[in-house]
């Protein structure tokens, strides 16, 4: 249970610190399309920035696999919501993003929401499942990336709507958080066919199970989506939004998937379904779009009014006050 807790928290500063990277790295590169894939990768592999931050994500799924050999499902992804709290810390300090506060209202209730799942965890001697039904697996994870993909499609189309308003990022968010979600089952079901004993069976088992066809699914989709999101948007909003539909998707769907059973105890699934239900509240009541710029004081100061213009046929001499006699000419 310890070394599970340890690698979580890890993988939560690897993800945090790469996701930051890349977020500079993006902000130096042209605009990128999720329309032209091949283009986006072209200009990401180009940036060394965005390179060490991708290699940064990548040893954060390592992580991810000692934590689902070691902890169920549910307090997994609990722990990998921690993570929210490092990147708005890094986010604030390397790339000045600032949140309102009602975003910050909202991290500290998916905190809140964190803690009564995790408070659920305590004394708990749940199964720790490792393989799900091949049928049941599909059927769950094909329309979720559908569903995913329409709802990217969805935003795309609104973000290029004339006179809109900013969007603060919230339905990218979504739609690449129903993609990681997909990871995350990918995830654990390769975690739950390694082998350190067997590698032969165990690249045999691989190549014969779905998980590793999702993974390079969600992986190369992700990637575009992900990072067409973080360059329209702040990452300190929809990493949050990411991980929260992550959170929830895998928790639901993968307590069906992989029969991990929910608390028996009263209290204990109280707060658990009490957090999960908190966290999709917190997620509706962001807002979806960024608020107007304020203005600056010297807009703010009031301006001279022009005088009228005298009415049409009424000489403008009309409209002069009268001269006064200090006012003339002296006579020489």
């Amino acid at each position: 249970m310890l070394w599970g807790v340890a690698a979580a928290l890890l993988a939560n500063l690897l993800f945090s610190a790469g996701f930051v990277i890349e977020k500079r790295a993006l902000s130096a590169l042209p605009p990128l399309s999720a329309g032209r894939p091949a283009r986006l990768v072209l200009h990401l592999l180009r940036s060394p920035l965005w390179i060490a931050g991708a290699a940064s994500l990548l040893l954060g799924f390592a992580a991810q696999l000692a934590v689902y050999r070691t902890l169920p499902l549910v307090a997994a992804q609990g722990l990998f919501v921690t993570g929210l709290v490092m990147l708005l810390l890094l986010s604030t300090l390397f790339l000045g993003e600032r949140s309102s506060g009602r975003e910050r209202q909202g991290m500290l209730a998916i905190l809140a929401a964190l803690l009564m799942i995790v408070f659920s965890l305590h004394d708990s001697s749940e199964t720790i499942s490792k393989l799900a039904p091949v049928p049941l697996l599909l059927v769950i994870c094909l329309p979720s990336l559908a569903l995913g993909l329409a709802l990217f499609l969805s935003a795309e189309r609104r973000s290029r709507r004339r006179h809109r308003l900013p969007t603060a990022g919230v339905p990218y968010g979504v739609a690449v958080g129903f993609l990681y979600g997909v990871s995350s089952l990918a995830i654990k079901g390769v975690a739950g066919l390694l082998d350190l004993g067997d590698p032969g069976g165990t690249v045999v088992a691989l190549l014969t199970s779905p998980y590793p066809y999702l993974l390079l699914f969600t992986g190369t989709t992700g990637l575009v989506l992900s990072q067409t999101a973080l360059q329209r948007c702040r990452a300190s909003l929809v990493v949050p939004v990411c991980t929260t539909v992550n959170f929830l998707y895998a928790t639901v769907s993968g307590t069906v998937a992989f029969a991990e059973p929910l608390p028996d105890e009263p209290l204990r699934l109280a707060l658990r379904l009490g957090g999960a239900a908190l966290a999709v509240c917190v997620l509706v009541a962001l807002p979806r779009h960024e608020p107007e710029a304020e203005t600056s004081p010297r807009d703010a100061e009031p301006k001279p009014v022009p005088k009228a213009l005298p009415p049409a046929g009424r000489p403008l001499s009309a409209t002069l006050p009268p001269a006064r006699p200090e006012d003339a000419p002296e006579r020489q």
